[in-house]
């Protein structure tokens, strides 16, 4: 069984493509490998979050997933701040990375250029952390996007570094998660790009009927009188992708024909889709708000996790430091 690390933002609340690409992978994936599913609350700190905001947040995060289908008896769920043995290696990889490579990573180069008030160390090394989260529990596999490609590769380096360095084959080189077919790709409402948080185009699990209507009145489409048999435009092809994922093939069908005669209203378009997102959201929503409700269930999750989390890194950090000359006299 192969053992598979992936690391939830803390700040990433789920969104449709959220639910509709990785996660819906990841249930499969907790049923068939030896997964640890982590919120990433320390990489958030290179933002500078509020206290009050931090908690809230991680426990958000954690009441989505839960709520989507992940499972803390399938899988290992906690908290990065829960396992101590996290920093413990970040620290000691930390001795063995560069400046210079990690100053050539295009995150880092990206978020210098968001945030030039605030380039700490903590983004410098971003790199290093997210190494030392895989590693910890010696992965073989972690399923990442193409923008985390980069950062994968450099774990991949920062393992075979330390094996070459101690002379031993001790950490695994993990691969990218193959989930053997296209990941879903769910495009935002602005016209342009894929739906995330920080674009602000996105439909996430947690917001309410009305909001959800809100949001998709106001997506972008065409302005003016259709050309019939006219190809969609970016815009309103995005909504088409959204249309085919949730609603009833005839739906996009009866839409698509409209379109093709010259003869569509994108505001009957929008609210269909709306209707449509809405049945398949509000029942995730329901188990979202019952579950952050429940404070015993949240704590008995994270407790265990955590336990189970600090067995297999408390392992290694015990391994690690026997193997750089680190022993009881």
């Amino acid at each position: 069984m192969e053992t598979v690390v992936s690391g939830i933002r803390s700040t990433g609340n789920l969104h449709l493509g959220n639910y509709f690409g990785a996660l819906k992978n990841f249930l499969k994936m907790q049923k068939e490998n030896n997964c640890f599913f982590f919120i990433a609350d320390y990489h958030s700190l290179t933002t500078h979050p509020k206290p009050a905001d931090l908690h809230a947040n991680i426990k958000q995060v954690l009441s989505e997933y839960l709520a989507c289908g992940i499972d803390p008896e399938a899988a290992t769920v906690y908290i990065q701040s829960d396992v101590p043995e996290v920093t413990e290696l970040y620290l000691l990889l930390n001795m063995n990375a560069y400046v210079g490579e990690l100053e050539r990573t295009v995150s880092f180069k990206e978020k210098i250029r968001k945030q030039p008030d605030n380039i700490n160390a903590g983004l410098l090394t971003y790199p290093v952390l997210m190494a030392a989260d895989i590693i910890i529990h010696r992965a073989g596999k972690v399923p990442v996007g193409q923008d985390q490609a980069q950062h994968l590769e450099m774990t991949r380096r920062f393992a075979r570094r330390f094996n070459s360095m101690y002379g031993v084959d001790y950490f695994p080189e993990p691969d990218a998660y193959n989930f053997g077919k296209k990941l879903v790709k769910i495009p935002g409402l602005d016209g342009s790009g894929k739906m995330g948080k920080s674009e602000g185009n996105g439909i996430f699990l947690a917001d309410p009927p009305g909001e959800i209507r809100k949001k998709i009145m106001r997506a972008v489409t065409d302005t003016g009188p259709v050309t019939p048999g006219g190809k969609p435009s970016v815009p309103v092809e995005n909504l088409f992708t959204i249309m085919s994922v949730v609603s009833d093939p005839s739906t996009v069908e009866y839409f698509r024909e409209q379109h093709s005669l010259g003869v569509i209203r994108y505001g009957d378009m929008k609210k269909q889709l709306a209707e449509d997102i809405i049945k398949i959201t509000e029942p995730v929503r329901e188990r979202i708000n019952r579950i952050s409700s429940d404070n015993a269930y949240l704590a008995k999750v994270v407790a265990e996790g955590a336990e189970k989390a600090r067995e297999s890194a408390s392992r290694t950090i015990r391994e690690v430091r026997e193997i750089i000359g680190y022993r009881p006299f």
